[in-house]
């Protein structure tokens, strides 16, 4: 016969003695009441080997119903060789929940630890790829459970539709969450090695880019005759000046900006590898500056939207305008002013370091790294105004008209 289980009028029919005693439930699950009338639930069970034991809270605030449910979650991480004790040891120095084993809120868990450190658009661009091409496939499946061929089918989902980088780029979120959840106690291995060679190898597409100094003029004159607002027609003649990223230029703000000391100190939190940057202005960067700032200098951005003056410029301004006067976005791209700059600054003999800082590319020393955020700025000074110099004679050079020749 099997044993008796527990009922709320029993357990409310208890009183203190003058030692803790137990009322069991069955499953391991008992009621402790001590001698001050507290009663804590726990569960006794077995993990390798071992006779272990469990708090799942205080009754009342825990009833009887909620304690049978914490028993099943404990005896579901049991038979998934999960030591629910050692989990949440782990959990609580990591400052986590612990208690979710299934891929999805694992998932998420990770990446609200580890969105801390990036900027929005990357972290932005890891959750949605995430709710978009895994979650609804893999999301509810207990992370244990899942192996290899279970994770391939997504992969090869994403793959299929013209998208082999990101289905790249997926793997290796979900590699960083099985480690994580290895951490944490609630998985045993990264499937994602066992898929090593399993998708086909991402062909490199570089940015397009100009390297022709007459076609580089060309592209000059063409921007200097932009026929659209004072706000995307600056950014778009100081983006060669610069040579920054899309988000760091449009979402620019006026107290970065030492116009008297020629620098643009852009903070850590919206650079993509997490530290300030130091940008040399050189003087035709200064002057498109102090041009704009009678439109913009009251506002938030230097480079406000065109239709709501709260938020920054649109990320598609300045492609949009360079499509305008002739340059589809095979041909030339935002980003395109930074290879541009690079290729141009190399060839003249240019410092590599000096031109790698000004790229803001992470340095392979990360304790160095932490500490040369405004390394080679002397050089990079000189480096910038010869560039700007350079821009100027190209200019010259062909004498373009203001949009581009077909």
């Amino acid at each position: 016969m099997p044993p008796m289980r527990l009922t709320v009028v029993q357990i409310e029919a208890q009183r203190p003695r003058n030692k803790p005693f137990r009322l069991f439930d069955g499953r391991g699950l008992y009621l402790e009441v001590s001698p001050n009338g507290s009663r804590y639930w726990r569960v006794k069970y077995r993990f390798g080997g071992k006779e272990k034991r469990l708090a799942l809270g205080i009754y009342p605030e825990v009833g009887l119903k909620e304690a049978r449910l914490r028993l099943d979650d404990v005896r579901r991480k049991l038979r998934n060789h999960i030591d629910p004790g050692e989990q949440r040891k782990v959990a609580k120095a990591l400052g986590v929940s612990g208690s979710e084993t299934s891929f999805e809120p694992i998932a998420r868990e990770w990446f609200a630890m580890q969105s801390k450190q990036w900027t929005q658009s990357h972290a932005d661009k890891i959750i949605g790829r995430l709710e978009l091409h895994v979650f609804p496939w893999i999301g509810k499946r207990e992370i244990r459970s899942l192996e290899a061929p279970d994770l391939l089918p997504v992969m090869r989902r994403i793959e299929v539709a013209g998208a082999n980088e990101t289905a790249h780029r997926a793997l290796q979120a979900c590699g960083r969450i099985f480690r994580y959840a290895i951490a944490t106690g609630r998985g045993s291995r990264d499937v994602t090695r066992d898929l090593a060679g399993a998708l086909a190898p991402v062909v490199e597409n570089h940015f397009p880019t100009l390297t022709d100094p007459r076609a580089i003029g060309q592209l000059l004159n063409a921007i200097d005759g932009y026929q659209g607002t004072i706000v995307v027609r600056c950014a778009l003649r100081l983006a060669p000046l610069v040579m920054v990223r899309n988000v760091e230029l449009r979402k620019a703000k006026w107290p970065e900006l030492y116009l008297d000391e020629a620098e643009w100190r852009i903070p850590q939190d919206r650079m993509k590898k997490r530290r300030i940057h130091i940008v040399p202005l050189a003087r035709q960067a200064i002057d498109i500056l102090r041009e704009l700032k009678p439109a913009t200098s009251h506002l938030e951005w230097v480079f406000p939207g065109e239709y709501d003056r709260k938020r920054a410029m649109s990320e598609n301004a300045i492609n949009a305008a360079l499509r305008r006067i002739g340059y589809p976005k095979d041909e030339f791209t935002h980003h395109s002013f930074r290879s541009m700059g690079s290729t141009l600054l190399n060839e003249k003999g240019w410092n590599t370091d000096a031109i790698e800082r000004q790229l803001a590319h992470v340095d392979g020393n990360k304790v160095r790294a932490a500490y040369n955020y405004a390394e080679h700025l002397p050089l990079r000074r000189q480096m910038m105004q010869a560039l700007a110099d350079y821009y100027d004679e190209l200019r010259m050079l062909v004498r373009a008209p203001t949009t581009r020749v077909a």
